[in-house]
């Protein structure tokens, strides 16, 4: 059996392969992924860091956004929860516990404004 498009048939499938797949480019930026984290991945700072913070590409909100910090031995080393910036909803912060030399894992969970996760990890060292 031969199918055959009209010109108008050709440029409704042609029309609907765009749409699909800016509708599926659109979905894919929807989330919020860091674009800076301080300290930065694999970075070596002092032991008198205070913060640990990360700027993303999209809005977060903030009742569902976290960032963990843990020792060595998982034992948190956090001041209280972390947070989100009243007045710009891409930075999310938590203060930090006195650190000892040794190296610390940061984890994040970013739920961006339209609802999608997104998480990830990695580490620092103090000396």
């Amino acid at each position: 059996m031969k199918t055959s498009f009209t010109s108008t048939g050709t440029l409704t499938v042609r029309g609907l392969v765009a749409a699909l797949m800016l509708a599926a480019s659109q979905l894919a930026s929807a989330h919020a992924y860091p674009t800076h984290e301080t300290p930065g991945a694999g970075a070596t700072v002092a032991t008198t860091q205070q913060n640990v913070a990360i700027d993303y590409d999209d809005g977060l909100e903030p009742a569902f956004s976290s960032i963990t910090v843990t020792d060595a031995q998982g034992k948190s080393v956090t001041r209280g929860k972390s947070v989100v910036d009243p007045a710009n909803n891409r930075h999310m912060s938590v203060v930090l516990n006195p650190l000892a030399p040794g190296v610390y894992s940061v984890a994040w969970v970013a739920i961006a404004t339209d609802s999608h996760r997104t998480q990830g990890h990695y580490t620092f060292t103090a000396k």
